[in-house]
C-alpha cells in the first residue's frame, strides 16, 4: 500500500512521468531474468524487493528523504516566508534600479533579479513565475522578442539552483553523499555559479548588440539608493544565515531554523511599522503579520510537496538499483564508453537531459548519482586524472538542471512562454542555446578542479582561476552566438572554440602545446580570447567609421 500510494502522490504533485520510470524500473527487477543476455537481470523476490524498498535506508526512506525532511524544508519555509514578505518583489526593484539603465538593461536586471531570488526558492519553475512576472513584459517593452524574452528569464531562473547558498534540494544530498560538510559544497559550487551567471549577463549584451538595442532612461526607472534603503531589512535574515553558516559554523538546520526566527520577528516589525504609519491599530498590523507567516506555513507545506514526493519516489527507483541492478546498468554504460571517460561524460549528460526531461532536478540527480558519480571517478585515471568526487556529483546535478529547459518538455520554459505569449518549444529551444555555456562548465571543471577551489588556498591563486574561466565561458558564449565585440566571421569562431578548450583543459593542453605548465595553458587561452575581441572592435570601430 505504501508503494501504491507513494506512486499515485507523485504521478498527481508531479505527473506521469516519475512514477512510469519508478513502475518501470519495479517491473524490471521482476522480470530481468527473462530480458535479453546483454540486460538481463537476476531478479527479486516480492519480500526481498519490499524489505529493501521500505525497511532499509537504501529505498524510499533513504539519505534523499531524511535531507528532505530535516533541511531542505527549512530552507524552502525560509524561501517561501521571503517571498511573502516582499524579498522576492525587492529583489525585482533593486535588480531595475541597478542595471535597467544599461544596453539591454531588463534583460540584464532578470538575470540579477533571477539570481537573487534563486538564491533563497532553489526552484528554476518557482524562479521564472516569481521574477518572471516582472521581468518578461519589460523585456519585451524594451525590444526582445516573445521567444528571447522569455529564454533569456528560463536560463537565468534555471541557474539559480547553481546559486549558493541554498542551490535546491539536491545541494543537502551532495553534501550527505560525499560527506562533506556543507560549507565546502558551497565553496565548490561557488565559481562555476558565478561564472554561469556573469556569462549570461555577456549573452544578453550580445543580443541587444544584435538587435539594435537602447537603454531605458533613467528617468523611468526607480532611483537605486532610495529603492536598496526601502528594503535594505530584507538582506538582514540572509545576513544572519550566511553568518551561522560561515562563521559561528552552525549546520544548515540549526543556521536556517534561527534564520527563519529573525525572519518571523522582522514580518512582525514589518507590519506593526506599516500599521503605525497608515494610521491603523497595532492589532491590525499584528494581525496582518500573523496572516502573512501563516501563509508563508502553507506555501512552503505546498513548495516542499513536489520537492518530498519526487525524492520519495526517486527512492523508489534508487532502491531497485542497490538490489544489484546498479551494477549492470554500470557495466552497459562502461562497455558503451569502452573505459572511454571522454564518451562516458558525454552519455552520462545525455542521460541526464533525457531523464530530466520527465523528473524533477532532484530526481534525476539521486538516479544518475548513484549510477554513474563513482564510475567517473572510477575512469579518471584512464586518461590520468584524478575526479574528485563532489566534481563527479556536481557534473550530475548540472545537466539534471538543465533538463528544466530541455525541449520538448522544458517545464521552466512552459511556465515562461506562458507569460511571454511565445510557443514553449522554440523558447526551450532558444534557452537551451543560451544554456549551452552552463553545458561546458561540468566539463571544466572535471578536468580542472581548482574551479571547485580544490587544492586552493591563495586569493590570487583563486582570482586566476577565475579570470582564465571567464575568458573561457566568455569565448564560448561568443562562439556559439556568432558574436563578440561584432559579428564572428568563420576564423574567429574557430579561433574562439580554440581559446575555450585550450582553458578548459589546461593540463593536457599544456602537455599538447610543450608548455611548462597548466596555468601557461590557461594565459594563452585567455590571450588568444582577447586577441579576437580587440580585432573584433578594430573591425566594428572601423565598419562605424565608414558608416558615418
Amino acid at each position: 500500500m505504501l508503494v501504491v500510494l507513494l506512486l499515485e502522490a507523485v504521478r498527481r504533485a508531479l505527473g506521469p512521468s516519475l512514477a512510469v520510470v519508478a513502475v518501470a524500473f519495479m517491473i524490471y527487477a521482476f522480470f530481468g531474468p527473462y530480458m535479453p543476455d546483454v540486460i538481463a537481470f537476476k531478479g527479486v523476490s516480492l519480500s526481498r524487493f519490499m524489505g529493501q524498498e521500505t525497511m532499509s535506508t537504501e529505498g524510499i526512506y533513504g539519505i534523499p528523504l531524511d535531507v528532505s525532511a530535516t533541511i531542505v524544508f527549512l530552507f524552502v519555509l525560509f524561501g517561501a516566508m521571503m517571498n511573502r514578505a516582499g524579498g522576492g518583489a525587492y529583489f525585482v526593484r533593486l535588480a531595475f534600479s541597478l542595471l535597467g539603465s544599461f544596453r539591454g538593461g531588463p534583460a540584464k536586471a532578470a538575470v540579477l533579479a533571477s539570481g537573487l531570488t534563486g538564491m533563497v526558492s532553489g526552484s528554476s519553475i518557482a524562479n521564472v513565475v516569481t521574477t518572471g512576472t516582472f521581468t518578461i513584459p519589460l523585456m519585451k517593452s524594451a525590444g526582445y522578442p516573445p521567444k528571447k524574452a522569455a529564454a533569456i528569464e528560463v536560463a537565468a531562473s534555471t541557474d539559480g539552483q547553481l546559486m549558493p547558498p541554498i542551490m535546491g534540494a539536491a545541494a543537502f544530498i551532495i553534501a550527505e553523499y560525499c560527506n562533506l560538510p556543507y560549507l565546502e559544497v558551497v565553496r565548490a559550487a561557488l565559481v562555476p555559479a558565478v561564472l554561469s551567471y556573469l556569462t549570461l549577463f555577456f549573452i544578453t549584451h550580445i543580443e541587444a548588440c544584435k538587435l539594435g538595442l537602447t537603454s531605458i532612461p533613467r528617468r523611468e526607472l526607480p532611483a537605486f539608493w532610495p529603492t536598496l534603503l526601502q528594503g535594505l531589512h530584507f538582506l538582514l535574515p540572509l545576513g544572519v544565515l550566511l553568518y551561522q553558516l560561515v562563521y559561528l559554523r552552525h549546520s544548515p538546520s540549526l543556521a536556517v531554523f534561527n534564520a527563519i526566527i529573525f525572519l518571523g520577528g522582522l514580518i512582525v516589525a514589518q507590519s506593526l511599522w506599516s500599521a503605525k504609519r497608515g494610521g491603523r491599530s497595532a492589532a491590525a498590523g499584528l494581525r496582518e503579520a500573523l496572516v502573512i507567516i501563516w501563509r508563508s506555513l502553507v506555501d512552503g507545506g505546498r513548495n516542499m510537496m513536489g520537492i518530498g514526493v519526487a525524492v520519495a519516489g526517486a527512492g523508489l527507483i534508487v532502491g531497485v538499483v542497490n538490489l544489484g541492478l546498479g551494477g549492470l546498468i554500470t557495466e552497459i554504460v562502461e562497455l558503451m564508453a569502452g573505459d572511454n571517460l571522454y564518451l562516458l561524460l558525454g552519455l552520462t549528460a545525455l542521460a541526464c537531459l533525457i531523464m530530466g526531461m520527465g523528473l524533477p532536478t532532484t530526481a534525476t540527480y539521486i538516479v544518475m548519482a548513484s549510477l554513474m558519480a563513482v564510475v567517473i571517478v572510477d575512469l579518471g585515471p584512464s586518461v590520468g586524472l584524478v575526479v574528485p568526487l563532489i566534481a563527479a556529483h556536481l557534473f550530475v546535478f548540472y545537466f539534471g538542471i538543465l533538463a528544466d529547459d530541455t525541449p520538448p518538455v522544458g517545464l521552466a520554459a512552459y511556465a515562461a512562454s506562458a507569460i511571454a505569449r511565445s510557443n514553449p518549444i522554440p523558447t526551450g529551444l532558444q534557452s537551451f542555446a543560451y544554456d549551452m555555456r552552463t553545458a561546458i562548465l561540468p566539463f571544466m571543471f572535471i578536468f580542472n578542479s581548482q574551479l571547485l577551489l580544490i587544492g586552493v588556498d591563495s586569493w590570487w591563486v583563486a582570482a586566476w582561476v577565475m579570470l582564465s574561466g571567464l575568458a573561457a565561458m566568455f569565448a564560448f558564449a561568443g562562439a556559439t552566438q556568432g558574436f563578440l565585440a561584432a559579428r564572428c566571421r568563420w576564423y574567429e569562431t574557430v579561433l574562439l572554440l580554440a581559446a575555450a578548450a585550450v582553458v578548459l583543459q589546461p593540463a593536457a593542453s599544456a602537455r599538447w602545446l610543450g608548455l611548462a605548465a597548466a596555468p601557461a595553458a590557461q594565459a594563452l587561452g585567455t590571450a588568444l580570447f582577447v586577441m579576437v575581441w580587440l580585432w573584433q572592435k578594430m573591425r566594428a570601430a572601423r565598419e562605424n567609421k565608414k558608416g558615418a
